[in-house]
Parts: structure tokens; sequence; C-alpha cells
């Protein structure tokens, strides 16, 4: 533990890119006052509402919090949501630079509407999201490859954060792997890692794995060979996958899987955006010279910790020197 200690003591010197897709995670929080007169619904008289960032924006928010230099990469509508997140972003201790603002587009938003009595804690009730454009008009798609070519540059690592918004598209991966120059090049995709090969890890959870291969496991044993199927099809150095409740399991080449029990409460409070938290922990402590299977354990710490939490959080330099302590 002591040596974990000293990788995140570490973070403050390392600076990590993260190019990808910001979303704008909204909460809309509310008391259920009676039934309506007009349909058999529920009526929220509403509270109060957040906006905070989520995806590309939560994994850089996420490691601002853990005290390393970050820059993100990605596009959002030039609109009021927009505007909010890159100065929330901005506050947060995010280098921006590389942020643009489109009027082409609008800034993707999911709205979770949460809901319950005067003295209960309110729960999620309903999604709603809002999609922006999948494609990225031919001036957007130019200005960020320059701004990832310049970002990329003198950095310590570099995450991919793929929602499927069009930013973190296979294209942008592979210019971000032929200028990473041998640092830890990490990918988050939720529907498409397949596309993404050639990088240094990835962070997919148990379903994605197999869904992926088309197969399903039966156990511990049959999910670390689907793994090791999945890495060496990918050409990855490793994976971590992630397994909710039943910890990690991390898959490197030439090394036997190694298992990691989940850390804290096995109820969590909520997993909103724990993903990103999971790849920003891993890929900076492995741009702090960790190894794989030490960078998993502070993943599997800093994961623990941000289940705990409501809503799209982060965790910290302190917490995680805590949680290990």
């Amino acid at each position: 533990m002591s040596g974990l200690a000293d990788i995140i003591k570490g973070f403050s010197s390392r600076r990590v890119v993260v190019v990808g897709d910001t979303i704008a995670d909204q909460f809309i929080y509310g008391e259920i006052s009676r039934v309506s007169r007009e349909a058999p619904v529920f009526i929220l008289r509403h509270e109060h509402t957040e906006t905070t960032p989520g995806g590309a924006g939560n994994c850089a928010a996420n490691l601002a919090a853990l005290g390393a230099q970050v820059s993100l990469v990605s596009v959002l509508g030039d609109d009021e949501t927009g505007r909010i997140l890159a100065e929330k972003l901005r506050e947060m201790g995010v280098d921006c630079t590389g942020v643009q603002l489109s009027n082409e587009r609008h800034t993707t938003t999911k709205v979770r509407v949460l809901a319950g009595q005067i003295h209960s804690t309110r729960q999620q009730v309903i999604r709603i999201d809002y999609d922006s454009e999948g494609v990225l008009s031919t001036t957007v798609e130019q200005k960020l490859r320059a701004d990832i070519s310049d970002a990329v540059a003198g950095a310590d690592a570099v995450i991919i954060s793929d929602y499927n918004y069009g930013v973190a598209t296979p294209a942008t991966g592979a210019l971000v792997r032929d200028t990473a120059n041998g640092i830890p090049v990490l990918v988050d995709s939720r529907f498409r890692l397949s596309e993404f090969s050639g990088f240094t890890s990835a962070t997919p959870n148990e379903d994605e794995v197999e869904e992926l291969l088309g197969v399903k496991h039966a156990d511990e044993a049959g999910l670390a060979s689907a793994a090791e199927q999945l890495r060496q099809r990918l050409g990855y150095k490793a994976l971590l996958v992630t397994r909710g409740g039943h910890g990690m399991t991390l898959i490197e080449a030439d090394t036997t899987p190694m298992h990691i029990d989940a850390v804290g409460s096995q109820q969590p409070v909520d997993v909103t955006g724990a993903g990103d938290t999971v790849i920003a922990s891993y890929a900076l402590a492995l741009a702090s010279g960790a190894s794989f299977p030490e960078a998993a354990r502070l993943a599997n710490f800093a994961g623990g910790i941000v289940v705990m939490k409501r809503g799209t959080a982060t965790v910290s330099n302190d917490e995680l020197l805590k949680s290990i302590g």
C-alpha cells in the first residue's frame, strides 16, 4: 500500500489528455406532491437542477480532482448547456483550449429526474436523452484533428472516451495512436471497442466482453479466457474488465489473470459515471510509472469510492490516499 501511496503522490507532475464525447449530465430533483387530475401520474414539485460534466468531461474532471494536469479535446454545442459545461470544466482545473463550441450541433444532454416524498431519498424515475449529431462537419473535424496533435505533444498518457457522438471515432483514435510516441493510450468505448485496435489498454465491463465475443461465460475462469481472447484480437497490452460488485479482472500479456475484489459496500449508491472514474485513475497511475496490477488496484479503490456518491461525481487525491491507508 505504501507503494500505491507513492504513485498517488506523483499524480500532480503528470499531464493527461482526454479526447472524446463530452456530455451534460443533468439531474432534476423534486418532491412528489400529489396525483394529477389530468392523468394517472404523479406531480413533481421542482426543488433544484444540477448540471455536471459527463462522458469525456467527467473523465477529465476526475483527473483534475486527482491532481493531474488535464487537457480536454472535445466538441460541444454553442448553446447554453455547452457554455455552462465549458465554464464548469475550467473551474475544475481542466484545460479547455481544445474544446470547440460549434453552432453546427447541440450539446448532448442526459436528463435524470429524481423524485421522492418529503423525507425520503430521491430516486431516479426516468432519464431523457437529447442526443447530438454523430457526424462532424469537415471544418469542425479538421480543427479537432489539429487540437489533438497539439494536445498530445508532451503528454504522459491519453484517454479516448467514445460515447458514439462523433468526436472519439476510430479515425480519431488512429491519429492519437500515431502521434502518442509510446505513451500509454487507453480506450473507453461503449459500443465499438472492436474498432479500436493496437492501443495500450481498455476498461470494458463484463457484459461488453461477452457482447464483443458473442459468447457467455459461466464463471470467473471463463471470463478470464474470453478477455484474453479479446485482448489478443485487439492487440492490447492489457485489459481491465470491470465487474461491478464482483470487483475487476486484469488480463495482461503473458501473465496469469488477476482478480481484484471490490472495495467497500456491495450496495452502490449510484454507478453513474463510475467507468469514467475507473479509466481516469487507471490511466493516471500508468502515466505515473505504475505497473498494470498497481494501476488496476488504484482504479479499484477509486471506483469503490465514487459509487458511494450520488450523481456524476469525482474522487479526490486525498480520498484515494485515505482509502488505501
